[in-house]
């Protein structure tokens, strides 16, 4: 009995769930099979089987299947040698597990075994056998008929395509990064969301949440009134190439290219596309912004009302090259900049002035504030500052401990709010999150015309969000959404 059938049927025979043996029901002190979420991961990437170790003890949660195109290799990307396999032998109780791989591990057999080998463990069996593998979420959300969610942790390029699929097919979705990474792709998948009703949750939403910290103190009026937020990342910490690849090595054995590349346009394969590396590309990934800026600035979103930017323009980094012993820029709508700024401008709304949101990368900080240079202090690698017409608020990239510069009292700062990120309850039936996706429309917006305005160059562009439409820059228009391989356009319900 599945758990939508189960609930379905409680109604009706509610007298009859005191006679259910203790074993059907779980047993004393356990959650009863018909009460879990079952959820498929889709995408076995390190980043989602970093998250399963996680999600695996969740005890109303029951990983019943695993997808990705990789069947499974050890040639991915991470940010150490070892520390992914290391952190997964110990979720599973196996110290030694694949301790002679090579490189680092990732795929839907890695995956598939990691879930197996945690619920043996847990049991205290090495039997079981429980979840199933698939190549194509397709043929997943096809013959999964009793799944209840998704959680999708697949390159950018896939998030819209496989979220509409899911809640098409009546699937809860939990999402990584970003929404989508088109403007009209994102755009559907609130469509999507809004239409079908199906719960969701986008994880970033659980971060930054001291970021109510510095709106209070500004609401109080510790730096006048807002005008500029200031936020500033170290990323991106991958390879960031500068040039299409133009060798053709052979795909790796277990891969299906066609899979991973989706709705994309086919090109050859070349591993500078594919696993932590598609970040830098504005086909599959959705740069420095994308990855790092919904963690700090969901919250900045939600705490300061703003809409969808009026304004976007940006100045990216440019990278040379000698042809015939002459300096040449090479010309790139193709890879995100070695580095860059994005100036997104919000209008005024109730009370509150206009703000400018400033995003920087690649090493870039915003000037040092004279209060800084009068402590003799710089600003950290990574941060986020507030700057009001009587004064600022600097804190850690997250807004982790904000602080008015000088202030000359030692004000007693106020709790962070908790918000609701409970996906589990909200998939059960309860509250939507506050990352539910009907939130993520401004922020996506913002984010992906950052893309398109470094794909032109640094144009500025001025947004109508109620037509979708770039106002002053017509040859900017073909980047809101992207070329679609036959079979694979996108539509709402």
């Amino acid at each position: 009995m599945n758990r939508r059938n189960f609930l379905k049927c409680a109604g009706a025979s509610a007298t009859a769930l005191s006679i259910v043996p203790s074993h059907v029901m779980g047993g004393p002190g356990k959650i009863a099979p018909s009460e879990k979420l079952t959820v498929a991961l889709i995408g076995c990437g390190t980043q989602g089987l970093r998250e399963m170790v996680n999600m695996l003890p969740m005890p109303d949660v029951q990983v019943v299947a695993v997808c990705d195109p990789n069947k499974d290799s050890d040639d991915y990307v991470d940010w150490s040698k070892n520390g992914l396999r290391k952190s997964i032998a110990a979720a599973i109780g196996k110290p030694e597990w694949r301790a002679d791989t090579q490189g680092i591990p990732g795929g839907r057999d890695v995956g598939g075994e990691m879930v197996d080998l945690y619920y043996a463990n847990k049991a205290g069996s090495d039997k079981y056998k429980g979840c199933t593998r698939y190549a194509d979420f397709r043929e997943l959300l096809e013959k999964e008929k009793s799944l209840d969610a998704v959680k999708i942790m697949t390159p950018d390029h896939l998030h819209a395509t496989i979220a509409i699929a899911a809640m098409k097919a009546g699937k809860h979705v939990l999402m990584h990064k970003p929404l989508a990474n088109r403007v009209k792709e994102a755009r559907l998948v609130i469509e999507t969301a809004r239409k079908t009703r199906v719960a969701t949750h986008f994880i970033p939403a659980a971060s930054g949440e001291q970021v109510s910290i510095a709106a209070q103190l500004i609401r109080e009026g510790a730096i006048g009134n807002l005008t500029e937020i200031h936020n500033w990342s170290n990323r991106p910490v991958w390879p960031q190439y500068a040039t299409l690849p133009t060798d053709t090595p052979p795909i790796t054995k277990g891969f299906d290219w066609d899979l991973w590349l989706g709705p994309s346009l086919d090109r050859p394969y070349h591993p500078n596309y594919t696993h932590a590396v598609f970040r830098g590309w504005y086909e599959f990934g959705g740069g420095a912004i994308a990855d790092m800026g919904h963690y700090s600035l969901w919250r900045v979103f939600s705490e300061f009302d703003l809409d969808a930017p009026v304004l976007v323009e940006s100045t990216p980094s440019h990278v040379c090259t000698l042809k015939d012993k002459v300096s040449t820029k090479i010309k790139n709508d193709y890879s995100f900049p070695m580095a860059c700024t994005i100036r997104l401008k919000f209008a005024a709304k109730g009370n509150r002035p206009a703000i400018n949101l400033f995003w920087y990368d690649g090493g870039i900080r915003p000037p040092t504030p004279e209060e800084l240079e009068k402590e003799n202090a710089e600003l950290p690698i990574e941060g986020m500052m507030f700057v009001g017409d009587k004064g600022k608020i600097l804190a850690g990239f997250l807004c982790q401990n904000p602080r008015v510069l000088s202030s000359q009292k030692k004000d007693v700062l106020p709790e962070a709010k908790q918000k609701n990120v409970d996906w589990v309850k909200a998939f059960k039936g309860g509250e939507p999150t506050s990352g539910n996706f009907l939130l993520a429309g401004p922020i996506s917006e913002a984010f992906n015309l950052g893309a398109v305005s470094l794909r032109m160059g640094g144009k500025r562009l001025l947004w109508d969000s109620s037509n979708m439409k770039i106002t002053n820059n017509s040859d900017a228009e073909k980047y809101l959404t992207r070329e679609y391989r036959k079979g694979w356009e996108l539509t709402s319900v």
